[in-house]
């Protein structure tokens, strides 16, 4: 049921068909693509170290859900769904963390280069909406909603050259976080 863990790798999740770290579950450090024929549902997780992604769908795709080390005894009263069919694993970075964020497609229009989270994407660049980006450096969370609310997006290093390439319908940000468990 676990898949195997490499002694080298620091990050481990544990995810439980049951609230309360209770049932049937998975182990693992590493990326796991289709979860349905292991768990029927995903109600606790146990991160020991380290952060993932946890998706809605298999392979890696539909609603998404950030985790960082720490306990999650009940997930659907922190907002997370119950029905988690992959995840991967975020690598670690322990640089600094850069990001560009602009309010037109194709990195045009105003630019905001940052390099820790904002709870209010708006304030930043001074636009209800961000059109594309670019991570120089680090793995970046973006919220649809300020304060790190709603529908999320993980963003890896590269360019985005308009929102529809990190899977959103439209343009609206309303916060970035950098991909850490040290805060």
């Amino acid at each position: 049921m676990a898949c195997s863990l490499n002694p080298c790798t620091m990050e481990k999740i544990i995810l439980f068909e049951d609230r309360n770290f209770q049932g049937r579950f998975v182990e693992c450090s590493s990326d796991w693509p289709d979860l349905q024929s292991q768990l029927s549902h995903c109600n606790s997780v146990c991160l020991e170290s380290g952060c993932f992604m946890l998706y809605e769908r298999p392979n890696f795709q539909g609603q998404q859900f950030f985790v960082k080390r720490g306990d999650y005894p009940d997930m659907q009263s922190e907002g997370f769904s119950t029905s988690i069919k992959s995840f991967q694993m975020i690598p670690p970075h322990r640089g600094t963390y850069r990001i560009k964020i602009y309010d037109k497609e194709d990195h045009r229009g105003n630019m905001v280069e940052l390099t820790k989270d904002s709870p209010q994407v708006m304030d930043q660049l001074r636009s209800p909406e961000m059109f594309s980006c670019c991570v120089l450096e680090g793995y970046w969370i973006l919220y649809k909603l300020p304060n790190y609310r709603g529908c999320q997006y993980l963003l890896r290093p590269g360019q985005y050259r308009r929102f529809s390439k990190w899977g959103a319908m439209s343009g609206r940000v309303g916060s970035l976080r950098r991909a850490t468990d040290l805060y």
